[in-house]
């Protein structure tokens, strides 16, 4: 059967004689119009013929073909926002409203007459500059002015120089500060263009992790943050490569975190080429001009630097010197002129032993240095933290030496190689050996335990050591009550654990004194987190978020100050003792403010444990000095007090067996009398102030704590206390204002209540007078505006 039309199915004779043909090809059937014509005789129709156009109808055609033209030149219609088909160019105009409420405006342009603006280029018009209100909102009074002085300093608003030090003190909230300056620089200036493209953020390799977060936290994904936090040396190279390479304006991953450490290592590549900003936390690390980190620093192709230091000032003003260097080179001179001009009349003028004319050559230097510096730094005190913060209680408490440890003490003093090595090289600088047998003092001043080593080893100073020891003694097992701050401290842990349910940091600066706290938590059975240098920096931001929860189960928390003092939030705990002190004042300051941070609800705790009469003395009144001189110079105190001559900072090597406190003896206290205080500290003293103003106690009565007060009864071992509370003027006018308040809003309650027993009993009987009773006039309106 044939299946289809096509040659090949049909048969060979008609494929000759009956080609195929497509259906397609078939003629088309003629119109039906055409076919009625040819019917009627063959002929087509004629066309229809056009109509007269009149000129009129003309001209009106004429005008409808035309395009539309907006008759004004410039003309951009408020009621469209598109034109179609035609781009039109956008008006200039600020990236957030400048005159919305609580809006933080950081630029304003000047003002510009109407003739002014046509005879000017559109796109020359400047525009306001207004901290987005995601972060203006949130800001505290203080941090909108470090904000609005940092964008100034940086853009050159307030001399020829674009760097500026945010010197506020700790847990001021210097970090939200910076992440709102780069926001801005970031996303805006004056000419609707960002200021900045990219930005380097420089921080301890702890708080690498701490900055990728508060960044999340406080703007979420709106930018995007590369954070060099370990890794491979190639995958980092890759990535800094590629970072340095892209110069777009508007750049994808805008801001870099990376450690001191690595941007060291990696500054070939990092000074390749230009970057916006650069930000160091922590820039006290930069005091020292010749060290490889602020060279590598220092080759960074930007002229906008900030530096974020709450100390400032640690040791010398040769190292104050070093970060305003940094910041903008070439403000205070050279290094020597600096010296010539500044330094050495300030530090003479400091010294007790000053005569009139050197104390007023100082003043003079002092107040020409602050009118050069002010124009770059910004200085708050904690004590604006006073408003936002529980109560801060600081105790200083001195405590004397256990028998065994004043035996060490006197034995090691009256080591011949000692009296060699140290005590006739006393006025020169120290060597090796003098500053490791400072060491074996401080650690001698913790417990025993440390130095059994060097007692078994016969080491100088301890050659006769071993038979002072008790005969039973073992390292294996600790005795608290060998060393007598470990003892005190043994007495206040197992109070605070009993009676309370705070929680509460250790901080010390060797980590042989950290293991000693470990082996007493264990020996108590007390939960308790270690933070060191072995722990690694991924696995420290975890350790320190379990700690702060509420829930968590650890009461300790043991910390390395030369680790971790930077940059943690501890506000889990509200007790922190400091058991030994660092030469460096702005280590222990470190410390110290973990805990008194935004975010504590509780009455913090602050103790400071210093053994009676020892070397640790003489490095707490060492502190005591460099503070003094930070605050003549930083907070531009009138008039420091000068409590020590250098002889006597330099006599380390004593020990005073009778005194109950030789910082006490020192400061020749005139308000107390026979170690008892007759005469309360100034009213508008805290802990901010000088020691000597604090509250000088020879017993515990009148000691705010009552976890020390018992534990000093128990043990017996602590010979004198300086204490004081942050600013409770503050605190207590605030409470004073709320009383005030409550006690107004009663009134205007009892007066109400009156308003109506009145008219009840007067019986109105008009609506209406009622009405024009309660209405009050146009005065009393007025007045209640104003009050």
């Amino acid at each position: 059967m044939r299946k289809s039309l096509v040659p090949q199915r049909c048969g060979p004779s008609n494929a000759v004689h009956s080609p195929f043909k497509s259906p397609l090809s078939a003629q088309k059937r003629p119109r039906e119009c055409r076919k009625r014509v040819s019917e009627k005789g063959g002929l087509e129709l004629p066309p229809t013929p056009k109509l007269s156009v009149s000129e009129h109808e003309l001209m009106i055609m004429k005008i409808l073909t035309q395009p539309f033209k907006i008759p004004i030149a410039n003309y951009v219609p408020e009621h469209s926002t598109r034109c179609l088909g035609m781009k039109r160019s956008a008006a200039r105009r600020a990236l957030h409203d400048p005159f919305a409420c609580n809006a933080l405006v950081l630029f304003g342009p000047p003002e510009l007459s109407e003739h002014d603006k046509l005879k000017m280029d559109k796109n020359k018009i400047q525009v306001h500059v207004v901290v987005d209100p995601l972060l203006g909102n949130i800001l505290r009074p203080h941090q909108r002015e470090g904000v609005k002085f940092m964008y100034d300093c940086v853009t050159g608003a307030k001399g020829d120089f674009n760097g500026c030090i945010m010197a506020d003190e700790m847990g001021l909230g210097k970090t939200l500060q910076c992440i709102t300056l780069l926001w801005t620089l970031l996303r805006q200036s004056p000419d609707c263009k960002p200021t900045i493209n990219k930005a380097i953020i420089v921080c301890p390799s702890s708080l690498v992790k701490n900055w990728y977060k508060e960044f999340g936290k406080w703007l979420g994904c709106r930018v995007n943050c590369l954070s060099i936090d370990g890794g491979s040396k190639d995958q980092t190279t890759k990535e800094l490569e590629q970072y340095m390479a892209n110069q777009s304006q508007r750049h994808g991953t805008p801001v870099l975190i990376i450690s001191y450490e690595t941007f060291r290592l990696y500054a070939n590549i990092l000074n390749n080429s230009e970057v916006g900003a650069v930000l160091c936390d922590e820039g006290h690390r930069l005091k020292n001009c010749e060290n490889l980190t602020y060279q590598a620093l220092m080759g960074l192709k930007t002229k906008r630097r900030v530096l974020l230091s709450g100390t400032p000032i640690q040791n010398d003003l040769t190292e104050y010197y070093s970060l305003l260097h940094f910041v903008n080179p070439g403000m205070l001179g050279s290094t020597a002129e600096f010296r010539k001009q500044f330094e050495n009349p300030i530090l003479r003028g400091q010294d007790a032993n000053s005569t009139d004319s050197e104390r007023e050559k100082a003043a003079e230097r002092l107040q020409e240095l602050a009118a050069l510096v002010n124009r770059c730094m910004i200085r708050r005190t904690s004590a604006l933290l006073t408003k936002y913060l529980p109560v801060k209680f600081e105790m200083v408490v001195c405590v004397r030496m256990t028998e065994v440890q004043t035996a060490l003490y006197k034995s090691f003093l009256q080591s011949d190689t000692i009296r060699r090595s140290v005590m006739e090289k006393s006025a020169s600088k120290a060597s090796l050996t003098a500053l490791s047998n400072i060491t074996s003092l401080k650690k001698l001043c913790n417990h025993p335990d440390l130095v059994y080593e060097k007692i078994q080893e016969r080491a100088d100073g301890f050659e006769n050591a071993a038979s002072i020891l008790p005969a039973n003694y073992s390292p294996r097992e600790l005795r608290p009550e060998l060393g007598a701050k470990l003892m005190l401290l043994d007495c206040m842990l197992a109070s605070i654990k009993t009676n309370t349910t705070d929680k509460i940091v250790l901080v010390s600066n060797y980590t042989q004194t950290l293991d000693l706290f470990e082996k007493l938590c264990r020996k108590r059975g007390y939960g308790y987190v270690r933070l060191d240098g072995t722990m690694t920096i991924k696995k420290r931001g975890k350790v320190v978020d379990e700690f702060n929860r509420p829930d968590s189960t650890d009461f300790i928390f043991m910390l390395s100050s030369k680790a971790g003092g930077c940059g943690l939030n501890l506000i889990g705990a509200n007790r922190l003792v400091m058991f030994d002190p660092d030469w460096n004042p702005a280590n222990d300051e470190q410390a110290m403010a973990r805990v008194w941070r935004d975010g504590q609800k509780k009455p913090c705790f602050i103790y400071r444990l210093l053994a009676t009469g020892t070397i640790e003395e003489k490095i707490f009144q060492r502190q005591t000095h460099k503070k003094a001189l930070s605050t003549t110079v930083v907070d531009n105190a009138e008039d420091g007090e000068r409590h020590f001559t250098q002889d006597d900072l330099k006599d380390l090597f004593k020990l005073d067996e009778k005194t109950r406190s030789d910082t006490h003896d020192i400061f020749r206290c005139k308000r107390c009398t026979n170690g008892v205080q007759m005469k309360l500290p100034p009213d508008d003293s805290d802990c901010m102030s000088d020691l000597v103003h604090w509250y000088h106690c020879a017993n515990n009565k009148g000691i705010p704590d009552d976890i020390l007060s018992k534990s000093w009864d128990i043990t017996g071992c602590v010979s004198f206390v300086f204490h004081h509370r942050s600013n409770s003027a503050v605190v207590e006018q605030q409470i004073a204002e709320q009383k005030r308040q409550q006690a107004l809003a009663a009134k205007d309650d009892d007066d109400d209540e009156e308003d109506e027993d009145d008219k009840e009993n007067k019986g109105y009987s008009s609506h209406g007078d009622e009405e024009e009773d309660d209405e009050p006039a146009d005065d009393e309106k007025d007045a209640d505006f104003v009050l």
